[in-house]
């Protein structure tokens, strides 16, 4: 048995021909023999009766002596020498390519014949009793006398090529030819029955400039060259083109690749699978590509490895070694800017009408891979905003529990903010806007190649806008945004913490959204002296995190409370730091305003702007106590079932201080009351 499977594209090409002839010579060359035994058996029980002892020497001698036989000898002779000789045959393809030995060669051709021509079973019937093949009859009719041809380490056995069929305590095994087998050496590709519906033919598709085909080929070539078998190992997310990637690479080598998932494989099943899969790679001159989360099993040594293979995964780590074969890993890149464009406008065929900034802005924004625009497309869009409901909609599961996904319903009207931040907030959204365009020249990814992120840190007392703001920016930009649930995320054992960052940027790497770490600071705070094995835990878990927001191409706020307690390097890092103030008394009275008069109305409002000036003026409240303020009050006044009124929103705000041990003071209360 060879140590490891060629490609022969030669071979593929025959096996998509007709029926090689051979076979019919097969048939020929099996029912001559079993004519030919028939003959001695009438022979021997004439002359010495039904009990007579079945020998076979007196039946090999039998052959030679008894003269009308000459002409079936000869003919017999003339079959061997044709089908033994004949190279461009499946007979002679299979016994090479799984090593059989003579003895198998004919144990095969004798399942074969009754399996080709009824008439041959009619043969075995009178032979003995039966109209299937066993080891005792083929090696009877093939002169191995009483010699074993079946061996369970054997080609035949080891490949599943004869399946033996239990008959019973003292009945020789019935063998059968695996229909697959059969089929294949008739002229037709096809997935095995016990593979319907876990392995499948990739179809090649138009590959991306990006990906490293040339290289990956050049590397395959020399692995054939010096028989060395390989697996490349072709690391991606999810949709991102691995299996498209396989198959043209398959492309290139002129030979077709077939997916198998390994996830419908039962562990029970593993070992049988594989070597059918190999078994078909063989015969059919495919390429296995292997993928699915159960990509982690054991690999098989019963077989000797395909010459090259392909296998899927997310995490290469989980892969266990092959034996014998060298692992070659490719990682898919992300699809380019100009590459997006290209895909929405090929799979996506509605885009085409859509203004070509629209479509500009969704290649730029949304970084989906290749499957995310295909399905897109296959969910048939109306028009652009659609699409972009589709593209966030791809991706947005990805983090699942390990954040939250936040309405944005604000726009920048509702931001209320110094001139100063808003300014530095909208260079931060410009910023995200564009960056996909800027990052694609090489110039800026050779200077900065750690720089295609963008993070901000927002601080600022509780109820300053942070969050509002953060919804703002990601509703300018189309995206989702997601909260970070650090519940999930800091961890009192050493190494998790780590590991669940890890888990959060990889997966966000993967989505189109905006990330929001909430209370920024119990992630980012400041390293400490080391005392004991958890502080030097800690801060390698906060030096991590410095590594992974460098890496991280996102988009990403941090919103903390407390900035004197962030890590300065982390502040030294982060181009964007925007300090939410306290609003002033003009700042108040213009979220009082658009507050009440978005519920109220401006004719309802009217009668409350006086008390509103002075509330502005007088009550140092944030814009989150002012927005709870007013909702505390217009159910007070819906309870008392009165309009909204002074009291009301005294009410409200008096709930509002309590919490922070407050109150308004009687003076202030009753000059509120006087213009209310």
């Amino acid at each position: 048995m060879s140590s490891a499977i060629s490609i022969d594209r030669a071979r593929l090409e025959r096996r998509e021909r007709q029926p090689h002839p051979i076979l019919g010579l097969v048939v020929q060359l099996v029912a001559h023999r079993a004519r030919r035994r028939l003959t001695w058996l009438d022979a021997l029980h004439r002359e010495r009766g039904p009990g007579a002892i079945d020998e076979p020497d007196a039946e090999h001698d039998f052959y030679a002596e008894h003269e009308p036989l000459a002409p079936i000898n000869q003919r017999i002779a003339e079959l061997e020498r044709i089908v033994g000789d004949a190279q461009a045959n499946p007979l002679h393809d299979i016994a090479t390519l799984f090593g059989l030995t003579p003895t198998e060669i004919d144990l095969l051709m004798t399942c074969i014949a009754p399996t080709l021509e009824p008439a041959v079973a009619e043969l075995y019937g009178r032979l003995h009793g039966h109209r299937y093949a066993t080891e005792p009859l083929a090696a009877r009719l093939f002169g191995w006398g009483r010699r074993p041809m079946w061996s369970p380490a054997g080609g035949l056995a080891t490949w599943a090529l004869i399946q033996a069929v239990d008959a019973g305590p003292g009945q020789a095994r019935p063998l059968l030819v695996d229909p697959h087998l059969f089929a294949c050496m008739q002229g037709e590709f096809g997935v095995d029955a016990e593979l319907v519906g876990v392995a499948s033919l990739i179809p090649a598709r138009s590959p991306l400039d990006s990906w490293p085909l040339a290289s990956i080929c050049a590397r395959i070539e020399t692995s054939l060259e010096h028989q060395q078998p390989l697996r490349v190992v072709v690391v991606g997310p999810e949709a991102c083109g691995r299996r498209s990637f396989a198959a043209a690479v398959a492309q290139r080598l002129d030979v077709r690749a077939l997916a198998i998932d390994c996830d419908d494989i039962d562990d029970d099943h593993w070992p049988a699978a594989y070597v059918r899969v190999i078994r078909l790679a063989l015969i059919s001159g495919v390429i296995p590509v292997w993928y699915g989360e159960r990509i982690d099993r054991r690999w098989p040594k019963s077989i000797p490895p395909t010459s090259l293979q392909f296998v899927i995964c997310e995490d290469p780590s989980k892969l266990r070694p092959q034996a014998g074969v060298v692992d070659e890993r490719v990682v898919i890149p992300s699809p380019s800017l100009d590459e997006r464009r290209m895909l929405w406008r090929m799979m996506v065929p509605s885009s085409a009408a859509w203004p070509d900034e629209t479509r500009e802005r969704l290649a730029a924004r949304h970084r989906l891979t290749v499957g995310d625009i295909a399905e897109i497309g296959r969910r048939l869009p109306s028009d652009a905003g659609s699409a972009a409901r589709h593209a966030r909609e791809q991706t947005r599961g990805r983090l699942g529990e390990l954040g939250q996904l936040l309405d944005c319903p604000f726009d920048w009207d509702d931001l209320v903010l110094a001139d100063k931040l808003r300014e530095t907030l909208e260079d931060f959204t410009f910023e995200a806007s564009e960056r996909a365009v800027f990052w694609e020249a090489p110039e800026p990814r050779r200077l900065f190649p750690r720089g295609t992120g963008l993070v901000a840190l927002l601080t600022g007392p509780p109820g300053t806008g942070k969050t509002m703001a953060a919804q703002v920016v990601a509703a300018e930009l189309e995206l989702d945004l997601f909260r970070i649930n650090l519940a999930t995320v800091i961890s009192k054992y050493i190494g998790e913490t780590a590991k669940n960052l890890d888990r959060i940027f990889s997966r966000a790497a993967r989505m189109n959204a905006v990330l929001l770490f909430d209370e920024a600071d119990a992630l980012f705070s400041k390293r400490t002296e080391v005392k004991d094995s958890h502080d030097r835990y800690a801060n390698t878990d906060t030096n991590y995190l410095l590594q992974l927001l460098e890496d991280y191409q996102g988009i990403a706020l941090l919103a903390s409370n407390k900035k004197n307690n962030i890590d300065a390097a982390f502040i030294r890092r982060i181009r964007y730091v925007l300090d939410f103030a306290r609003p002033d008394g003009k700042q108040r009275w213009t979220i009082w305003r658009r507050i009440l008069g978005e519920l109220l109305g401006a004719e309802s409002l009217r009668p409350l702007e006086p008390a509103v000036a002075v509330l502005a003026e007088t009550v140092d409240i944030s814009g989150a106590q002012i927005k709870n303020s007013v909702l505390a009050a217009m159910f007070v006044a819906r309870r008392r079932r009165e309009p909204l009124s002074i009291e009301h929103l005294i009410s409200g705000i008096d709930r509002e201080l309590g919490k922070e041990g407050r109150a308004i003071n009687d003076r202030e209360r009753e000059r509120l009351r006087r213009n209310g």
